[in-house]
Order: C-alpha cells, then sequence, then structure tokens
C-alpha cells in the first residue's frame, strides 16, 4: 500500500510556482530573465517508479541543442533555479531542473530550513544519479537535446551533487559547482563526498566557492583540491575571498552582485572550453 501511495504522490506531484517561503522575503533586486523566444515550464520525467517534476527550458526554434541539467538548492527547484534554466536557455541551451526531493516532500511549501533539512536528508544519492540519468535520456529522446554536449551545475545541495554526477556519468563533458560541500560522514544513503571521487574524477568541473562561506570550511577546499591534483580531470577551484555562501543567490541578502557575474561568465566559459 505504501508504494501505491508513493506512486501516485509522485504522478501528481507539480513544481513549486514562485519562491520557497523559507526564502521570504525577496530581494528587491532579484533578476527576472522573461521566457520570449523559449519553449518554459513543467514537464514530466520518466523514473523508475513513476514520473518526476521538472522546470525545463529551450529555445522556440532548432534543434541538437547543448544539455544543462539545472541541480536545486535545498530550497527545490523554485523560482531562482527556474530562473537560471530561463538564463542558459536565452544562451541556447536546453537547460533543465528536475525536482529531486518529490518522493521526500515538497520543500518549497515549508517556511524553516529547519524543516526542509530533515527532508533533504532522506534523500538517497543512488536515487538522485538514477533521476538525473533519467532527466538526460528524456532530454535527448524528447526535447531535441544533444547527447554529445552534456553539462552540469548545481548550487549548494546541488553542487556537491554536481560533482557525483559528475563522476557517475562519463558522458558529462564539463560541470560547475557552486559552493557544494566536499567533505562529510559518510551514510547508507549518501556514503561518498565530493573528495572521495576526486582522485579518480575523469570529467572536468569547475568549483567555485566563497572564503566568507560559514557552511564549508577553507580547509576542505584546499584538501578537495589536493585530491583532485591525481586525477585526469583537470578540475579547478575558484575562491572567491569575500563571498559568502549562496553568493550567486539574487534573491537572497548573501548574494554578491561582482562575484556572481564572474562566476557566471567562469562558467560559460568552462562550458564552451569543454565542447558545450
Amino acid at each position: 500500500m505504501k508504494e501505491i501511495t508513493r506512486r501516485k504522490f509522485i504522478a501528481t506531484a507539480t513544481l513549486a510556482t514562485g519562491f520557497a517561503l523559507a526564502v521570504q522575503p525577496i530581494s528587491a533586486g532579484v533578476i527576472t530573465t522573461d521566457a520570449k523566444g523559449l519553449i518554459a515550464g513543467a514537464v514530466k520525467i520518466p523514473v523508475k517508479d513513476g514520473e518526476i517534476p521538472a522546470y525545463r527550458a529551450v529555445p522556440a526554434t532548432g534543434e541538437n541543442f547543448p544539455i544543462v541539467l539545472v541541480l536545486q538548492e535545498i530550497f527545490g527547484v523554485h523560482e531562482h533555479i527556474q530562473d537560471v534554466t530561463r538564463r542558459f536557455a536565452q544562451l541556447g541551451y536546453l537547460a533543465i531542473a528536475p525536482e529531486l526531493f518529490v518522493r521526500q516532500g515538497d520543500v518549497s511549501k515549508l517556511s524553516s530550513i529547519n524543516d526542509i533539512r530533515p527532508i533533504v536528508a532522506k534523500v538517497p544519492d543512488a536515487q538522485v544519479l538514477s533521476d538525473l540519468d533519467a532527466t538526460v535520456d528524456w532530454a535527448v529522446k524528447s526535447a531535441k537535446g544533444n547527447a554529445d554536449k552534456l553539462a552540469v551545475t548545481g548550487f549548494c545541495w546541488g553542487g556537491r551533487i554536481t560533482w557525483l554526477y559528475a563522476a557517475h556519468n562519463p558522458k558529462v563533458k564539463a560541470g560547475v559547482a557552486w559552493y557544494g560541500r566536499l567533505v562529510g560522514d559518510a551514510t547508507e544513503l549518501q556514503p561518498k563526498y565530493p573528495v572521495d571521487i576526486a582522485s579518480t574524477l575523469k570529467v572536468p568541473v569547475l568549483g567555485l566557492y566563497g572564503g566568507k562561506d560559514t557552511g564549508i570550511p577553507l580547509d576542505t577546499v584546499e584538501q578537495m583540491r589536493d585530491r583532485l591534483k591525481s586525477s585526469s580531470s583537470k578540475s579547478e577551484i575558484i575562491v572567491y575571498p569575500d563571498a559568502p555562501h549562496a553568493f550567486f543567490a539574487d534573491y537572497r541578502p548573501s548574494y554578491r552582485e561582482k562575484e556572481a557575474k564572474e562566476g557566471w561568465q567562469r562558467l560559460l566559459a568552462w562550458f564552451k572550453q569543454h565542447g558545450v
């Protein structure tokens, strides 16, 4: 009975509209990217145990688009993540952000990050990696995506997953991880952290971190840098000395315009450099 209920929930789950409750109030300078010239909105991705919702943005004309997976923060696929997909689409990419917490709960409706954390802690890495594989498959078969031009980027929670997915899927051409946690205690649901896969990583990943990030100590960033030296991936890590955590999040007080814009340009150059 539990499984039937779960499947029904997945099938009827929808994307967040607007910003997550936990991130209110929204900063006055929030960036808004329109959908003119795009096909943008919610889609459903077939996965092993049903369907998950995702937000997709792609140019309205053309085909064989390079694919960018956009991986959510802890707050889910809310308006900020949806806007980032539109930014990519305006540059000619097929960008897609799957809702990776949907089986565990709708975090967009929770008003406190302390209520969100227990839900996110229940999300197995294996489930996430499988859902991302399914998302890539859908992008290629159903949305005119080019399987040979696949990139991934993610923020905070999604930053950690960016490193892990680059290690999981050798078809990824490039990744950019924004302030994702690098070191942690292994659990049954989250058995590895980026530092554990760094030495064997083959896909080039650019890490963008803040020197004043109180949640990701600089010694863990240096540990990751050191491990990457023995890999063949030619990955790099950039630290912005004065930037806090979530410096790209233009809807939050943590936003730092200079570092965010420079990081975005570095991301685009990194993708182009590696053929995406």
